[in-house]
């Protein structure tokens, strides 16, 4: 059960199980910590997790809440306390190496890249990054280049509050969902 901390009202806590999925470690936030976020989709957030600090961005679960990747160290089924509050600072997102090869060939693209927000970036990265199929990713890239291009500054045309990542995700929701 997730409750707001009485001494900072933002802070949000709540006891989760490890679960393994796809050979990664997550934690899925309950309903109410979900509920009790700014949006659906991606959150940039910092806390604890059984007392050690982290930062993070809560992906979306396709279903109205989050999940959390956490260290592999950490057994499936191992309970862990966790408290988190909203960051205005987005930290830098994982950049796939085929794009940043792609914004180096691109003047203009990498311009409005380092013009825009961490935010913005990890919106661009999540929907390169939300197929397994090789052609459409190099087709999304290049897709990307122009529209960065272009100006602009975020991706359009696709369901931000979706589970995207391809390898823990079906129809847009987090596997073991229905």
């Amino acid at each position: 059960m997730a409750e707001k901390a009485r001494e900072g009202a933002d802070r949000i806590r709540f006891s989760a199980d490890v679960v393994v999925l796809a050979d990664r470690s997550i934690v899925r936030l309950p309903a109410e910590a979900s509920a009790a976020l700014p949006s659906r989709g991606q959150v940039a957030v910092r806390g604890e997790m059984s007392g050690k600090p982290f930062e993070a961005v809560l992906e979306p679960d396709g279903m109205r809440g989050h999940w959390l990747g956490v260290d592999s160290s950490l057994a499936e089924g191992e309970t862990v306390a966790v408290e988190i509050e909203r960051s205005d600072a987005w930290p830098e997102p994982q950049v796939p190496a085929e794009f940043e090869q792609a914004l180096a060939e691109a003047p203009a693209a990498d311009e409005t890249w380092g013009d825009i927000t961490p935010m913005a970036r990890w919106e661009w990265v999540r929907w390169v990054n939300a197929t397994k199929n090789p052609q459409t990713r190099d087709r999304r890239i290049e897709v990307s280049m122009s529209k960065l291009g272009k100006g602009m500054r975020r991706p359009c045309c696709f369901d931000l509050a979706s589970c995207t990542d391809p390898e823990l995700s079906k129809n847009g929701k987090l596997l073991g969902l229905s």
